[in-house]
Formats: structure tokens, sequence, C-alpha cells
């Protein structure tokens, strides 16, 4: 006889930041699009358990390739030539264009690595690390997370948290956005990172 199928998700520990995140986003009437690269879905999959999600999320991408990152995050030929892995400043970019395509208040991107193996020079990639980025039209704010492991499926599950405490630090305060300046090409659009 097979084992009963756990269907429980997400995990425990992220049900009370969804709660506060959810709540947050509502009284604000804010929405929020993901930029997502290593942890697969998962922070999309999780702000989508959340009852009445469709109020607030509008949509997320896995970029997890160069390709979709081209595609779906308006990488040029130039990101492409000098990527040499993920940075707070890449992260930025890749949430703004996101962001940008989604019309939404927020959103959310994370780009690093988690193993078990990573690729070698000149990419620069460190198991169980990653990089999260929250970004507004107003600015943005950044932070690594570095696990110290290098177990594949404890690291997405990990990274996932982490952008979604990130998200919720900024929602509540406790952590400020950084300025972003204006891109001289376009009045009105979205900003250009200054880190």
């Amino acid at each position: 006889m097979e084992p009963a199928e756990d269907y429980s998700f997400p995990p425990a520990s992220f049900k009370p930041l969804l709660t506060e995140i959810s709540g947050l986003l509502r009284s604000t009437s804010s929405t929020l699009a993901v930029a997502e690269t290593t942890t697969g879905g998962l922070v999309s999959a999780a702000l989508l358990s959340v009852s009445g999600a469709s109020k607030f999320f509008v949509g997320g991408a896995t970029v997890y390739t160069t390709k979709s990152r081209r595609i779906w995050a308006g990488w040029t030929d130039e990101n492409l030539v000098n990527y040499k892995g993920p940075t707070p400043q890449l992260v930025t970019e890749l949430a703004v264009n996101v962001r940008e395509q989604m019309d939404a208040t927020y959103c959310i991107g994370e780009s690093g690595a988690t193993g078990p193996t990573v690729p070698g020079p000149p990419f620069v990639h460190v198991a169980g690390q990653t990089c999260i980025a929250i970004v507004s039209r107003e600015g943005f704010a950044t932070r690594v997370v570095n696990t110290g492991v290098a177990e594949r499926e404890k690291n997405m599950v990990a990274f996932a948290k982490a952008a979604l405490v990130l998200h919720r630090d900024v929602l509540a305060g406790d952590v400020k956005l950084e300025p972003r300046q204006r891109r001289p090409d376009s009045e009105g659009s979205d900003f250009t990172s200054t880190i």
C-alpha cells in the first residue's frame, strides 16, 4: 500500500508571512509581480496559495535561463555578453523589467545558485547564495542571502522564504526603499538602478 500523499503547501513557516503580505497589499490596493530564477516558481506558488490572491497578484515569470530572461525580462545582447552570475544589480533589473511589463506596484526579483554544483569561471556563482530585490516605481531594496548549504531543494525553499520576508519587511516599513534615478529616455516610465 502506498503512503498517503502529503498535499501541504506552502510550508507552515510561510503562512504567517503570506497572511501579512496579502493584508498589507490589500490595505493599500497594491499589486505584485514576481521575477524568480532558482526558486523555480515557489514564490509565485506560495502567494497564489492565499485565498483571494487575484486581488493583488498580477503574474510571475520564472526566468531561469538566458533565453527566458531575453523574452520575459528585457535582457539584451549586452546583458548576455556581460553575464557572470547573479548580483543585486542584475536581480533589481530583472524585477524592474517584469514590474514594468506587468504594471504592478511591486515586483520581487530573485536569482542565485541552489547547488549542489555551480558553473565555473568566468561565472561567479556560490552554492546556497541568492540575491533578492524588491522594486517599485519609488525605489528598490536588495538583500543577499547565503544559507551555507548546497542542497538544492532546501535552498529553493529557503530562498523563497527569504524573498517573502524581504517583501513583508518593505511593505511593513521595516526596510526602506532606496530611491532610483529616472531613465533619461522615458518620461514617467520606470527607473534605472543606481546600485
